[in-house]
C-alpha cells in the first residue's frame, strides 16, 4: 500500500513538472505583434473655443429727454432699415420748431425792410449786413429745432433683429437712456484664441496670404451649415494667456447664429512627411511618453518619444522615432525593458487600415 502511495506521488510530481514545462514552452513561444511607423502627409482638425458676434451690434438710445409715447416693434423682431421703432413725445419740440420758424419769418421781413432803406441810403450797409446775419441765425435755429424734433422719432439704422426692450410706453426717458439693442446677423464675426506657436506656424506658412477656410461646431455639437474665412488677426498677444485672437467671418443666411453665442472653430492644419504610430503602441511613465522599440536581436528597448499632434487612435511623432524603427504594437504590459521576445511583423498599412484612421 505504501508503495502505491509513493508511486502515485511520483506520478503527480512528474505530471505537474510536465505541465509547468508545457506552460513555460507555451509562454516562451508567444509571438508579439510589431510594426513600423508610417510616414505620410496628413491633416488634423484643431478646435478652438470661440465667441460669436454680430457683424453690427449697437445700442439704441434716446437722443432727447421726454416721455416714451409709442413703441412700434417687439422683442426679437426683424426690422428693416428706416422702419420706425420708438416715438418720444414730440409736443415740446414741435412748439420749439414753430417758434423758430416764426422768428425766421420775422427776420426775413426785417431784412426786406432794411434792403429798401439801404437802397434809399436811409440806413448804412452795416445795418443791412446785420439784418442778413439775423436771418441766417434764425434759419439755423429752425434747422436745430427740426433736428431735435427728428430725434423724437427713432428708426432702424440698418436691417437687424431687436433684443430686449429696456423701457415701456409712458416711461420718462433721460437723454442717452438705453431703449434696446439691434443686431445685424447677416454675417457673424467669430473670435477664437490661437497659441503663439500655432500662430507662428500659420503666419510663416507658404499659403499665409490665402484666406483660410474654417468650420464651426455649435454648442449642440452639430456643425454649422456654412464655412467661414479667417480675415483678421489682432495686433498683439494677451500677456496672461500667451494667445492671440483670430477673427473668422461666417455668412448666416438662415439666421441660425445670434450675437453672444459660443462654439468651436474647426481649423484644418496640414502636416507634411510626418511619422505616425497607433496610440495603443505608447505608454506613459510620469509625464513622459514611451514606446518599445525592437532591435535587430529581437530585444525590447524602451524609448522616449515626443508627440507633435493627436488624431483619433493615432499620434504624430515629432521626435524619437524614424520610419525604419520596429515598435511593439500589442502586449506592452507583458514585456520588460531588455527582454528578448519572439515577434510577428504586421505591415504598417494593414495596421492603419484596421484603425479608425482620420487622415488624408
Amino acid at each position: 500500500m505504501k508503495k502505491i502511495f509513493i508511486f502515485m506521488g511520483l506520478f503527480a510530481c512528474l505530471f505537474h513538472t510536465s505541465c509547468e514545462t508545457k506552460k513555460e514552452e507555451k509562454k516562451e513561444h508567444v509571438a508579439f505583434l510589431v510594426t513600423n511607423p508610417i510616414k505620410k502627409d496628413t491633416t488634423i482638425i484643431k478646435d478652438y473655443v470661440s465667441q460669436i458676434h454680430s457683424i453690427r451690434h449697437i445700442e439704441l438710445r434716446a437722443l432727447e429727454k421726454g416721455y416714451l409715447k409709442s413703441i412700434f416693434v417687439d422683442e426679437g423682431q426683424h426690422v428693416k432699415k428706416g422702419q420706425p421703432m420708438f416715438q418720444i413725445m414730440p409736443n415740446i419740440y414741435q412748439a420749439e420748431l414753430q417758434k423758430a420758424k416764426a422768428e425766421s419769418n420775422a427776420a426775413q421781413i426785417e431784412l426786406q425792410n432794411t434792403k429798401l432803406l439801404a437802397e434809399g441810403n436811409v440806413v448804412s450797409q452795416n445795418e443791412l449786413a446785420m439784418a442778413n446775419a439775423n436771418l441766417d441765425k434764425a434759419n439755423a435755429e429752425v434747422a436745430l429745432a427740426q433736428t431735435h424734433l427728428g430725434f423724437t422719432k427713432i428708426t432702424a439704422p440698418f436691417d437687424g433683429i431687436m433684443d430686449h426692450l429696456e423701457a415701456r410706453e409712458g416711461s420718462l426717458l433721460d437723454e442717452g437712456e438705453l431703449l434696446t439693442t439691434l443686431s445685424d446677423n447677416s454675417k457673424m464675426w467669430v473670435y477664437f484664441n490661437v497659441p503663439e506657436a500655432e500662430y507662428l506656424d500659420y503666419i510663416t506658412s507658404t499659403d499665409k496670404d490665402v484666406k483660410k477656410e474654417v468650420g464651426l461646431l455649435m454648442a449642440n455639437n452639430k456643425p454649422f451649415n456654412q464655412k467661414g474665412i479667417v480675415e483678421t488677426i489682432e495686433g498683439e498677444f494677451n500677456s496672461e494667456t500667451g494667445n492671440i485672437a483670430f477673427r473668422a467671418t461666417f455668412p448666416n443666411p438662415d439666421g441660425i447664429l445670434r450675437h453672444g453665442e459660443t462654439g468651436s472653430v474647426l481649423m484644418s492644419i496640414p502636416f507634411k512627411d510626418v511619422i505616425i504610430i497607433p496610440q495603443k503602441a505608447t505608454f506613459e511613465v510620469l509625464d513622459k511618453t514611451y514606446v518599445f522599440v525592437i532591435d535587430k536581436n529581437n530585444v525590447v528597448k524602451q524609448k522616449e518619444i515626443t508627440i507633435g499632434a493627436e488624431l483619433p487612435h493615432l499620434f504624430i511623432i515629432s521626435k524619437g522615432l524614424s520610419q525604419n524603427d520596429t515598435i511593439l504594437l500589442e502586449g506592452i504590459k507583458m514585456v520588460k525593458n531588455n527582454q528578448k521576445i519572439e515577434t510577428k511583423f504586421l505591415e504598417p498599412t494593414k495596421v492603419m487600415s484596421e484603425l479608425d484612421l482620420y487622415a488624408e
